[in-house]
């Protein structure tokens, strides 16, 4: 059966493709680690029913990263909105010219059909069945089991926790879970709802160029930003909206209308409020917060973690887009910023990926970029002003029409590099229980795009010989003296629970202590059935 892909995940390969290709050291390293909790779990899934539910899904898209590395198996279809399983199976095909059964041709390996190779079968049946159909773990199980790694003096001086059965959203166990504590970048998962509730799962960015009236010699285009960061100058847009491209249309239209010389401005008025993180400029984790900007404002060539940025990414952008310009014919003088009027006429526009993708990014390397621009559409979409204050009060209104326990929760930021930002353990597991309810289909980025641990993102160098690697999607959290984890899990019995550990110590624990007691933690739900 051959299960054919959206204009989405089309669009999204050529990243997705090498991103798959880059975790192939830890599929080799990882699958010996984590075969015998694999096999435990999938073992304990029964075939109760014919459709999945979003839970099961997510629950599946756990286990089977894993066997594509054991076995070079392949499940229909690409198992999340950035088509990573599909880049997966590409890259497996193309290298040993055999893949899962009953996919015929694949596009963009060696043209010819991978051959059939043995599939999982225990673990396919389970996608189609009932997940965790046996009783759910038991509090004083779990008590048993994460009490003594909660005393771990390596956690620091607070610590707070909470298991949920992701089945029934009931939760299994908490200790302080209605604790509020500085969360660090798990407030990502935060953003990622409130983001894709109030501007919905399928928006896109749009970043434009508009002709202002006057005298043909005196013609003024604007560069109109429109929050969106992964905009890129770089010639391989990777699937992201293209200043390039923008610049081809733009000159085109102004070729349509016999024009080859304008002045230039650039319009940042979407967004209000100061636009240096309250941490300060001088630092590498996040740029100055506006409505445009190229690459994130990088002065090198990477797209995640931390880098030197420039002091102004608007003007830099606008700078670029210049130059774009004049390699295409039309002459412009240098950019100054100005306010696109109600009466310019739209030339060109170009769109991000869909907010879905974005989400996935931001949660995946824990991009503080992305997750400011999220908190920024929150508010314009909820009416708020686009500021960190306005972005705050947007993502608790969203999450308050959720439903959700607010209950000491503080939202400074959009990306949890604020330390003024708290919230607690019970929260966090809400957020992603919400997200994986199959009432919310809308929300399911904020689930898919959790690192694996082991595997990808912000995880992928934690995890070493532990058995939660594989089973484990997480986002971490870290400042200094603050250590949080949350994310998903699958236990022997084939359950997905949520779960959310949250630290904090004066004077600082020593960080790599504290997050191999935090993965020792998550691991142990992965081997535990608790029940």
């Amino acid at each position: 059966m051959v299960v054919p892909e959206l204009k989405a995940w089309r669009a999204a390969r050529p990243h997705v493709v090498r991103v798959a290709r880059s975790v192939r050291p830890q599929l080799v390293r990882a699958v010996e680690a984590v075969k015998p909790p694999l096999v435990r779990a999938a073992g304990s899934v029964k075939p109760l029913v014919t459709r999945p539910s979003t839970v099961q899904f997510t629950a599946g898209s756990a286990t089977l990263g894993l066997v594509v590395a054991a076995t070079v198996v392949t499940a229909a279809g690409p198992w999340d909105s950035t088509g990573q399983r599909t880049a997966e199976r590409e890259w497996a095909a193309s290298q040993g010219r055999a893949g899962g059964a009953d996919h015929g041709h694949v596009s963009g390996t060696s043209g010819k059909a991978p051959a059939p190779a043995p599939s999982a079968a225990s673990v396919l049946t389970g996608l189609g069945g009932s997940v965790g159909a046996g009783p759910s773990p038991t509090e004083k199980a779990l008590a048993d089991v994460l009490g003594p790694l909660l005393g771990d003096p390596a956690l620091g001086t607070e610590r707070t926790a909470a298991v949920v059965d992701l089945a029934t959203g009931k939760r299994l166990y908490g200790k302080g879970a209605d604790d509020a504590l500085t969360p660090a970048s798990t407030t990502k998962i935060a953003t990622a709802v409130a983001a894709l509730t109030a501007a919905g799962a399928d928006h896109r960015i749009a970043t434009r160029t508009v002709l202002e009236p006057g005298a043909a010699d005196k013609r003024e285009v604007v560069l109109v930003g429109g929050g969106d960061p992964t905009l890129t100058a770089r010639k391989d847009a990777e699937g992201n909206a293209s200043l390039r491209t923008l610049a081809d249309k733009t000159a085109r239209a102004l070729k349509d209308r016999k024009t080859d010389e304008v002045t230039l401005s650039y319009d940042t008025s979407l967004y209000e409020g100061p636009d240096v993180h309250p941490i300060g400029l001088d630092n590498t984790n996040v740029a100055r917060v506006t409505a445009l900007m190229a690459d994130e404002g990088r002065v090198d060539d990477t797209s995640s973690g931390t880098a030197k940025r420039t002091e102004d990414p608007a003007a830099d952008a606008a700078r670029k887009f210049a130059d774009l310009l004049k390699d295409r014919g039309i002459k412009t003088a240098d950019p100054v910023p100005a306010k696109a009027t109600d009466r310019a006429k739209a030339l060109a526009t170009v769109k991000s990926p869909p907010l879905t993708a974005l989400v996935e990014r931001m949660l995946t390397n824990s991009d503080n970029d992305i997750a400011e621009a999220l908190a920024r559409q929150t508010a314009v979409a909820a009416d708020e002003p686009a500021s960190f204050k306005g972005g705050g009060a947007a993502i608790r209104e969203q999450l308050k029409k959720l439903g959700l326990p607010l209950k000491g929760a503080e939202f400074a930021d959009g990306s949890g590099l604020d330390r003024a930002d708290k919230l607690t353990a019970d929260l966090l597991t809400a957020l992603l229980a919400k997200a994986a309810d199959p009432a919310h289909p809308e929300l399911r980025a904020a689930l898919t795009g959790l690192p694996v641990a082991g595997f990808t993102g912000t995880l992928s160098g934690r995890y070493a010989g532990q058995p939660g690697t594989g089973l484990v999607r997480a986002k971490t959290g870290t400042l200094t003296g603050v250590h949080t984890l949350a994310g998903t899990v699958v236990d022997t019995d084939g359950h997905l629970l949520a779960f959310a550990f949250l630290t904090a110590s004066d004077p600082p624990t020593e960080p790599t202590a504290t997050q191999k007691g935090l993965d020792a933690l998550a691991s142990t739900l992965a081997t535990c059935g608790c029940n």
